[in-house]
């Protein structure tokens, strides 16, 4: 028996406060990514959903969760809910603080905001009666166009297609 799913299609994970959350949410990501024929999609899409989900490990105190959606064929959202209402700057429009050369820690959103197609935030006041606070960090992803024709495969997806422009050679 086979069976065919089309967009929009979503998936929940809700995470503990544990830190395997992240290493677990990229699994899962593999898998969907896998069994929807994104696999172009696996390398970008699997930085920004550890980006997300270890800063909601990081910043938050308890239980946060990951959901993965199709939103039209070929694209991707990836949401994570955490309980801090706080937005991070990049995502309140304020861009990214630049990491200095030591610091250990800045860059993760910088990565979000040039790997992702679209990206954006909004705050959560017990949207709905539900009483869940918070914040929603949302991203979206798409398969490069050809990529799914030409059967690229996830490591040959390159992150650096629409990052930075290269430095320009040396006289």
């Amino acid at each position: 028996m086979s069976f065919t799913v089309t967009p929009p299609w979503a998936y929940t994970l809700q995470l503990p406060q544990d830190p395997r959350g992240p290493g677990i949410a990229r699994s899962t990501l593999r898998t969907v990514l896998a069994a929807h024929g994104m696999q172009a999609l696996t390398a970008v899409a699997e930085l920004v959903v550890s980006e997300l989900v270890t800063n909601a490990y990081l910043y938050s105190d308890a239980p946060y969760s990951l959901r993965l959606g199709a939103t039209e064929a070929g694209r991707l959202r990836v949401s994570v809910w955490d309980s801090n209402p706080r937005i991070p700057a990049p995502l309140r429009g304020a861009g990214a603080r630049r990491a200095g050369d030591r610091d250990e820690r800045g860059r993760g959103l910088l990565l979000v905001e040039l790997c992702a197609d679209d990206f954006g935030a909004c705050s959560l006041e017990g949207a709905g009666g539900s009483g869940e606070a918070g914040k929603l960090l949302w991203a979206e992803c798409a398969v490069p166009p050809g990529a799914a024709d030409e059967g690229v495969e996830p490591a040959e997806t390159s992150v650096w297609d629409r990052s930075v422009p290269p430095e320009p050679p040396a006289p």
